[in-house]
Order: structure tokens, then C-alpha cells, then sequence
């Protein structure tokens, strides 16, 4: 058979070439990326640092971390360097490397306010915190947020997130009004409300297209229900995260249900509750002093199940103080005789001691004007009301807070194969917790940015942080 040609005419070919033209503009053009990771071929060599690799391992001195694109090809001994080396050496003698922070339970869109996260998140990005899990908001905003930290249109820490599920009740809430403006609280891929009759595995897929990490469990939600809403979650591969008391699941059921953090250290109270109250109903007050020595026996049991199913504790003590910070998504005042961070210090403290894995959150957003991250606020607490020391909540804030993001793979060490997530600093972190605050550079996935870079916001350049 013979194939007949057929001449293009030439207003086509100019009409292809067009069309190709624009759409080759398009795609170079785009939204700007100053903040992008650099190539796989570039080379930087980290020289003579003291390292601090994030395991709870001791601090080695001479070591030196070689960096590609935006991954860590080697980490070695100063003593093998070899003589000549195409990388660029970046010379660190005298100064502490250590991994990227992480920030286990920010809020930065509840309500959406896109110039605060920004600006939350730089402060974040530029004292040291290469990553933050967010707790669940309105993911439209989120969503787009995370997409421009990791394409590098904005300076800002990464962002992994989860969609909320919790039970009819809790979607009287004012703040899901704020999180799902267009449309209806409980009835929107991020913010579900679920009953023993909802379809679970359309509900996790409708999650999952929001691109979570995880699902959020928060309230009115039973333990069977609890445990059914996991068990699909991770069959479609998500995580779960799940506040401790789920009113009325506490916190041994939220546990057993199979989540894989819990959070707030003052919601395991209710442990010691014969039966948890509903979401709706009146919270009877509970015997803080029975928590106050570390030691509580119902507690003791309750940390071994965690241990053995490896359930880590976002703990957030420092927002539980008696006067935090104000925020957009603060944590509520507290009533008096309400658990505090004394008593949250003195549970997250025994916890530490029963070996549960503490990631390191806040909840909480400091004043604009604080030049320091967020998180600096909850590290000084797990030192000061928790008592652990330095190592362990550096650890906290970088390989548990991997774990609890689902990022391990990728970040919360330095090694091999791993994001070049990393900070460089003047003083020794593990001798003081303060000492976070001489950070000289943060490099994410590769890129570095230099503390003195940063400026922080005045109080004339916002209305309300």
C-alpha cells in the first residue's frame, strides 16, 4: 500500500512554530526560584566541623561532609581528605555541624494568611529549621505554600502536612469555618467529618489528593473508629497522626488503635479516667498532682505500649505555659487548675525516661518581632520543665521529628544519601540548648543561607502576626 504524503501548509508550520515558541517561553519563564537547590554537579566539601550527626551519638571534631546538588554524598574523617578536590571547600574549623531542626506541629493557615507563613517560616528557614509538619489547616493554602519551598520561590523551611478527620461534632469549631471558606466545614477533602458509616477508603483517597503526608485524627471519635480510619490510612500509605485524647478514645486506645504520633503531653491526663467524657460533653477536672513527680504507674504503662509500638510524643509543652504567646492558632488560655507546663514538663519528662521517642512541636507562635524560630521556645522547655538534656532534644528536633514527618529517608541525620539538610554553628549546642543561637548558616537541601541574611520584622511592618 503507498503511503501518501501530504504537504503542511505554511501557515501551519508557522502557526506549530508558534505555538512551540510561547509555550518554550512559558515554561522558562515561570515564577522566579531564587531559593532553588543547586545542580547535582556541583560540589561542596563541609571541612574540619565538629559533628553532631543527630543520633544522640557524641559530637566527632575533624569530620568532613561532602555535599552534591542537594544530598550528602560522604561523610568522613578530616584525616582522609584527599589532597585535591574539584568541590568547593567550604572551611568549617572550630564550628558545630549538626542537621536541619524540624518543628513537629506548627498551624500556618488557620485562617490562611499568606504573608504571615512566609514570613513564619523564613524566620524558621533562617535560624536553623530545615522542615516543619503542619497539623492540619486549610490545605489549599498549604498546599501551595509547600510546592513554592520546594521549588525555591520563597526562603522557607519544607512543609509536610495532614488532612484532619474527627468526628460530627467537632465541626461546631469556629477555626473549620476558617479552614474551608467556599465551602463546608466536615465536607471538604482536608477537613472530613467521619461516622462508622462513612466510606472510609473514599474518605482517606479524597485526603490523599490534597498530596498529605498524613491524616490527623483530633475529636469525637471512638477507639473502634479510630482504629478503622488508621488501618486504612496506612493501607493507602499514609501516616496518622492523632491527638492523645480523642474525647472519648484516651489515650492507651489512641495508642493501640495503631497511630503513629500522638500529641500534646497534657491530654494524657485523661489516661487516668475510668472513661474518657464525648467531645461535647463537660471536662471534669483531673488530679494534676498525681503526674507532678514524673512517676504516675498508669502513665508507667501507657509509655511502655508506645515504646514497644515505636508511637512517638509531640509533646508541646512550651504552649501549654502559663502565658504563651499570643498567635493566630495559639492554644486557648487555660483554665486555672488546668494541666500547665509544669505538669506537661513532668509527663514528657517521664516519658523521656521510659525511652518513648519525643519529637520536638510548638503549637504556638511567638511575637514577630522574636528573631528566633518557634521552635527554640519548645527545645528550652523540654531542657528546663523536661529535664532532658541537650543531646536528647536535639535528637527531638531532628531524627524523631524526621520519624514523626514520615521524612526519615531523607532527612534528620547527616548521612549518606541524605538531604543536605544541615546548620553550622559558633557554639557548642550540646553544652547549652542556647546555643542554637549562634547559628552562622543553614544550608537546605544545598543551598545555603547565611544568618546574617536575615532580617527580622519590625513592629511597624505588621498589622497582627
Amino acid at each position: 500500500m503507498r503511503t501518501r504524503y501530504i504537504r503542511p501548509s505554511w501557515r501551519k508550520i508557522c502557526a506549530g512554530a508558534v505555538l512551540a515558541a510561547l509555550t518554550w517561553t512559558s515554561a522558562q519563564a515561570g515564577t522566579p526560584t531564587p531559593f532553588a537547590p543547586p545542580t547535582n554537579a556541583d560540589l561542596v566539601l563541609y571541612r574540619d566541623a565538629i559533628l553532631i550527626d543527630g543520633t544522640g551519638a557524641p559530637a566527632r571534631p575533624h569530620m568532613d561532609v561532602l555535599v552534591s546538588g542537594e544530598r550528602i554524598l560522604s561523610v568522613f574523617s578530616d584525616a582522609t581528605r584527599p589532597a585535591e578536590t574539584k568541590a568547593k571547600v567550604v572551611d568549617l574549623h572550630g564550628k558545630y555541624l549538626m542537621p536541619g531542626l524540624i518543628d513537629s506541629h506548627v498551624h500556618l493557615a488557620t485562617p490562611p494568611n499568606r504573608r504571615q507563613a512566609e514570613a513564619m517560616l523564613r524566620r524558621d528557614l533562617y535560624g536553623g529549621v530545615t522542615a516543619v509538619r503542619d497539623m492540619a489547616d486549610d490545605l489549599r493554602a498549604i498546599g501551595d505554600i509547600a510546592r513554592a519551598s520546594r521549588v525555591g520561590e520563597i526562603a522557607a523551611s519544607d512543609v509536610y502536612y495532614a488532612a484532619l478527620m474527627a468526628g460530627p461534632d467537632f465541626f461546631n469549631d469556629p477555626r473549620t469555618a476558617q479552614t474551608t471558606a467556599g465551602g463546608e466545614p466536615g465536607q471538604v477533602p482536608w477537613m472530613q467529618a467521619v461516622t462508622d458509616q462513612t466510606d472510609l477508603p473514599l474518605a482517606v483517597a479524597r485526603a490523599a489528593g490534597t498530596s498529605a503526608t498524613a491524616i490527623k485524627l483530633y475529636a469525637d471519635l471512638d477507639s473502634v473508629l479510630a482504629g478503622r480510619i488508621t488501618a486504612e490510612a496506612h493501607r493507602q500509605h499514609l501516616l496518622v497522626w492523632s491527638h492523645a485524647t480523642l474525647y472519648p478514645a484516651k489515650p492507651s486506645e489512641v495508642v493501640t488503635a495503631g497511630v503513629d504520633a500522638i500529641s500534646h503531653a497534657c491530654l494524657l491526663v485523661r489516661e487516668t479516667d475510668p472513661q474518657a467524657p464525648q467531645w461535647a460533653q463537660p471536662r471534669h477536672p483531673v488530679d494534676l498532682d498525681t503526674f507532678r513527680a514524673g512517676d504516675n504507674p498508669v502513665l508507667a504503662r501507657l509509655f511502655a505500649v508506645m515504646v514497644a509500638r515505636g508511637t512517638i510524643l509531640d509533646a508541646t509543652v512550651w504552649t501549654y505555659g502559663a502565658a504563651p504567646p499570643a498567635g493566630p492558632s495559639s492554644t486557648p488560655p487555660l483554665k486555672p487548675g488546668s494541666c500547665d507546663d509544669v505538669v506537661g514538663g513532668a509527663i514528657t519528662r517521664q516519658a523521656y525516661r521510659a525511652g518513648v521517642q519525643i519529637s520536638a512541636g510548638t503549637d504556638n507562635v511567638a511575637p514577630a518581632t522574636d528573631p528566633w524560630p518557634d521552635l527554640f521556645h519548645e527545645l528550652s522547655a523540654l531542657v528546663d520543665r523536661a529535664g532532658a538534656p541537650p543531646s536528647a532534644v536535639i535528637r527531638s528536633a531532628t531524627l524523631v521529628g524526621a520519624r514523626a514527618a514520615g521524612q526519615e529517608r531523607d532527612m534528620g541525620s547527616l548521612e549518606p544519601g541524605k538531604l543536605a539538610n544541615m546548620i553550622v554553628l559558633s557554639k557548642d549546642p550540646l553544652a547549652s540548648i542556647d546555643n542554637l543561637k549562634t547559628v552562622v548558616m543553614t544550608v537546605k537541601r544545598g543551598r545555603v543561607f547565611t544568618r546574617d541574611d536575615f532580617v527580622p520584622l519590625r513592629e511597624d511592618d505588621i498589622t497582627d502576626f
